[in-house]
């Protein structure tokens, strides 16, 4: 393996130099977002489609200790985002945590959690078109469900190509959409619960549902565990914000305030949804599961076309979820480029500071997976999906164990730029580490878990022997000659 770069020098290719227009982050890429988008893709991006959607199943299998799965998943993130913030408040980048892994542990480090991250997202474009489409082809069947998921995939893939604010800007009104919607449902149910909402068809029970059918574990302590699992990849896309800060006005600012407000996020709209749904109906009411959590909870205090709402909901979710992967992927291409681990076109921007390239290549990986997921549903896409299944875990691993080498490299040669500081390091980052390995390794005791956790260590596996025998192949030269010049990076200066 070739020396680590400082932190203070470049990890980008030193014969693409940025273009140095004002608005320039000095990689090419333009500072296009706007505080007010920062904060809602931060707001937003802990709020996927798999909440709505998922969270019955969750309810189903523990009953109201669902609550308790919540809070330690949402711990860990907690947790994973403070680590995260830390490295991304001092240096922020367009690759993250990529970036600082191969900074921190290695070219290899970097290389394959950056493509394994990729692939997560570029498979999910094709579950989150899909799931968009079969809502779209209920409202309009005329149009044939693949139909529908080319005009989703066509339209946000326009809308990432015209600029890095066209992005932030329909993300901005796609996370408040959820936003409302999830702080209304807590507002309006919580009423019910206690009975004070007026016109509720729910006679509202207080706390009474938490403990009436059968206790608050009515399946065992076990059960927490399960539904550990089943809630645990709702959670991916928190770590979002601190990509698209490296193409935002003020980075530091933006990664401190989404790090400071990851708490009160998960517990409002995770656990204060949540409670609100097993407090207005018994955990095992059958609409819960037959209906949708939500949809069941709205149709239980009288919300007239509950149903249609959620829809239009979770519609939302989706394309938030298809707008912020294209670009997520499409930024991690990018660094990747630069950092010589891509194709040299990924690197490479248009004049509208925006990495064309990198986003046609990743929504080309879409369009097939759309494809496979019509094609050969139970096959090749049914292996694509498992085999991206365990790459949040393995992500939120890597974040730890980075920053772990990392937190000496920014007091060593950027001190005054630690203004995010993980609690209790190194104790934090090491029960985080813990607590992440135990999740893959319970998951090795479900038939669904294993797999994912089987396949996607597979995939790793591969991504991680190519990236050694390539570097042992063709040595970095292009890294060691910037980091001899000094010449630029693939951050924004704080």
């Amino acid at each position: 393996m070739t020396s680590q770069p400082s932190l203070a020098k470049a990890d980008r290719n030193p014969n693409e130099p940025g273009d140095q227009r004002s608005g320039d982050n000095g990689d090419g890429l333009k500072a296009g977002l706007k505080n007010r988008h920062l904060s809602m893709i931060a707001i937003g991006g802990v709020i996927g489609a798999g909440l709505f959607v998922g969270s019955s199943s969750g309810i189903a299998a523990a009953g109201p200790a669902i609550l308790v799965s919540y809070a330690l998943v949402g711990a860990m993130v907690v947790l994973v985002m403070r680590m995260l913030g830390e490295m991304a408040a001092a240096r922020p980048t367009s690759g993250s945590f990529s970036t600082y892994a191969d900074q921190a542990l290695g070219r290899w480090a970097g290389f394959s959690i950056g493509w394994l991250y990729w692939f997560f997202w570029v498979v999910v474009l094709a579950v989150e078109a899909t799931a968009g489409a079969v809502i779209l082809n209920g409202w309009i069947p005329s149009v044939p469900q693949w139909g529908w998921a080319l005009i989703v995939m066509v339209v946000l893939t326009a809308t990432n190509l015209v600029s890095v604010g066209s992005y932030g800007e329909f993300e901005f009104w796609f996370a408040g959409i959820k936003v409302v919607a999830i702080g209304g449902f807590v507002i309006i149910g919580l009423l019910a619960v206690f009975g004070v909402l007026p016109g509720s068809d729910n006679p509202g029970a207080g706390f009474a549902h938490l403990t009436d059918a059968g206790g608050f574990m009515p399946k065992g302590a076990g059960a927490i565990l399960t539904g550990v699992l089943m809630v645990v990849f709702s959670f991916m896309g928190s770590e979002i914000v601190t990509l698209a800060a490296g193409e935002s006005e003020d980075p530091q600012r933006a990664v401190t305030k989404a790090t400071n407000s990851v708490i009160w996020r998960i517990g409002v709209f995770y656990l204060g949804s949540i409670f609100v749904v097993i407090t207005l109906l018994p955990w095992d009411d059958k609409s819960i599961v037959e209906d949708g959590s939500y949809v069941a909870a709205l149709n239980s205090i009288g919300i007239p076309h509950a149903g249609q709402v959620m829809n239009v909901i979770v519609l939302t979710a989706v394309l938030s979820c298809l707008n912020s992967g294209l670009y997520t992927a499409s930024r991690m291409a990018f660094s990747l480029g630069r950092r010589g681990d891509a194709p040299k076109s990924f690197a490479r921007t248009n004049a509208r500071g925006v990495p064309q390239a990198a986003i046609l290549g990743s929504v080309v990986f879409g369009f097939v997976a759309v494809w496979f997921n019509y094609q050969w549903k139970d096959t090749v896409f049914d292996f694509l999906l498992n085999s991206s299944g365990a790459v949040a875990l393995f992500v939120w691993l890597m974040i730890a164990f980075t920053q772990l080498r990392m937190r000496g490299i920014i007091l060593r040669e950027q001190p005054e730029k630690l203004v995010v500081k993980m609690w209790l390091f190194p104790y934090l980052t090491w029960v985080t580490i813990a607590m992440i390995s135990f999740v893959l390794v319970y998951m090795l005791t479900d038939e669904t878990g294993r797999k994912q956790v089987l396949l996607s260590l597979l995939a790793a596996a591969f991504v991680v022997a190519f990236s050694v025998i390539r570097e042992k192949v063709r040595p970095r030269a292009d890294a060691d000659a910037a980091v001899e010049t000094g010449l630029g990076n693939d951050s924004v200066d704080a």
